[in-house]
């Protein structure tokens, strides 16, 4: 089933993408083999650069994680478009792997990361936009930012 309105779609929601990241360490933020683009670990970059931070269950209630992961979602869409060109051209999402920076007794790891999940499945749709998937707690993540999320993409 072939998928080309994802940048139509971005559009009707009326979201706005945040600049993608540049590497702040030894890594690459993308890589694509073949008809595979996997993107690095993505925190919740802002529109002015900055970061949102902050531990969920501490600094953080859980509509605010969830918030957190969707700005992620967000950020990772950016580096897509910046790299590769456009949101058409990934026929879908195989894998994401979401990590949140959470107190030792916050249980709702996959609440958070829906706020990523929704997102994709808003962009790609429930047939493309939703793969495989792990959500896990962490004492801690980079710069205390709430989620860092990395996933595996289809290209067309």
């Amino acid at each position: 089933m072939e998928n080309n309105h994802a940048e139509e779609k971005l559009a009707a929601l009326g979201l706005v993408l945040p600049p993608a990241p540049a590497p702040l360490g030894v890594y690459k933020p993308f890589l694509i083999d073949g008809k595979y683009l996997y993107l690095s670990g993505h925190g919740p970059v802002q529109h002015d650069k900055s970061l949102i931070i902050g531990r969920i269950g501490d600094a953080l209630d859980m509509e605010q994680g969830k918030l957190a992961a969707r700005q992620v979602g967000l950020t990772m869409l950016s580096t897509i478009k910046t790299h590769v060109g456009s949101l058409d051209k990934v026929k879908r999402v195989i894998k994401v792997l979401g990590m949140v920076n959470c107190t030792p007794d916050f249980e709702r790891h996959p609440y958070i990361i829906n706020g990523c999940s929704e997102l994709f499945a808003a962009i790609w749709g429930e047939e493309n936009g939703v793969g495989v998937r792990s959500a896990v707690g962490f004492g801690s993540l980079p710069d205390n930012i709430p989620v860092e999320i990395e996933a595996l993409f289809e290209l067309y």
